[in-house]
């Protein structure tokens, strides 16, 4: 007696009409082109707020990831959602500047730990009042309530995106 083979699971898509489909592209051709809008409109301004510090915005991601606490490479690409080696390459920069220093990881002998110096970390509070400014405007352009929930919304796409691509 044969085992029927069982019937694959249908992918999400082949619930939908053709219309429902193709709606449902749009919409992620519209989130995908607003983000790609956003992320050059954030990175230019970064690049601003970060200059008169002496840094440059990829240099603020990276020891904004580490002033809470000392982080590896890979926690800080996995955070910010970059490849390791891009921050490896600013991690080093940052050292060589005097702004980061590595310590050791306790949990990890060759995977050393990235933290902020006090150059460092006053580089990044030279920041502060210009981001500020730029959080208070656009508090006051989307209001308090809208702006809460434009940052929950994109928070629930990146979550919904890892879970897309890690089911992939």
């Amino acid at each position: 007696m044969t085992t029927p083979t069982p019937s694959p699971t249908p992918s999400p898509s082949a619930r939908l009409t053709p219309v429902e489909a193709h709606l449902e592209q749009e919409l992620l051709s519209r989130t995908a082109l607003g983000v790609f809008r956003l992320n050059g409109q954030f990175l230019a301004e970064s690049e601003r707020l970060a200059r008169p510090a002496g840094l440059t915005a990829a240099w603020w991601q990276v020891l904004g990831a580490v002033l809470p606490a000392p982080q590896p490479v890979s926690g800080i690409a996995r955070t910010m959602g970059i490849t390791r080696q891009s921050v490896q390459r600013v991690a080093d920069l940052l050292v060589r500047e005097g702004l980061a220093e590595y310590q050791p990881n306790p949990a990890h002998r060759r995977a050393k730990l990235l933290a902020p110096t006090a150059d460092g970390r006053a580089s990044v509070a030279r920041i502060e009042p210009g981001h500020a400014d730029l959080a208070a405007r656009l508090a006051a352009e989307l209001g308090e309530h809208a702006f809460a929930e434009t940052a929950a919304a994109l928070e629930r796409l990146a979550l919904a995106m890892e879970r897309v691509m890690d089911a992939e």
